[in-house]
């Protein structure tokens, strides 16, 4: 019996630590575990701005951004358009359905979403224009690991 109960508490044990594991996975991960951007969306996206993880914005506001790159927040980001249709297909089979994503944000931008500012709220505007961060959208200032995903709040660094 005392054997019995020992095997169930590990196996209970064992399944609490997978929950918490897929719980806390990163941003690219989003619900496709081990996710990986393809090679166009990191080189295109990545050239200009962190290439963002789907599951930041819903498909609609993505379909949109896709679909006005020839005015993307005040650039021309055209692409060919093989390539654009390319992203377009991958941001559509792994754009945001979560929590995240119930809300399009105001014109489409993942700083201007009810979940970004709520984790925001204790980052001051002034915090945002320093030289070393610039805009909000600047994730990598002060999230090291933005690139691959990692948002967690207990490796944030705020830069002076």
């Amino acid at each position: 019996m005392e054997v019995l109960m020992h095997v169930c508490f590990i196996r209970l044990m064992r399944g609490m630590v997978a929950a918490v594991l897929l719980t806390t996975t990163s941003a690219w991960a989003g619900s496709d575990k081990g996710l990986t951007p393809p090679a166009t969306y990191t080189q295109e996206c990545g050239s200009c701005h962190l290439a963002f993880p789907p599951n930041l914005l819903p498909k609609a506001s993505w379909q949109r951004v896709m679909n006005g790159l020839d005015k993307h927040y005040g650039s021309d980001a055209s692409l060919d358009v093989a390539t654009q249709k390319q992203i377009d297909a991958w941001l559509q089979t792994h754009g945001g359905q979560g929590k995240r994503a119930r809300e399009e944000p105001p014109q489409d931008r993942i700083t201007r979403s009810a979940w970004f500012e709520r984790k925001h709220r204790e980052v001051s505007a002034a915090t945002f224009k320093r030289a070393s961060i610039k805009s909000p959208a600047n994730c990598t200032a002060c999230h090291r690991d933005a690139a691959q995903g990692d948002f967690e709040e207990d490796r944030v660094r705020i830069p002076k």
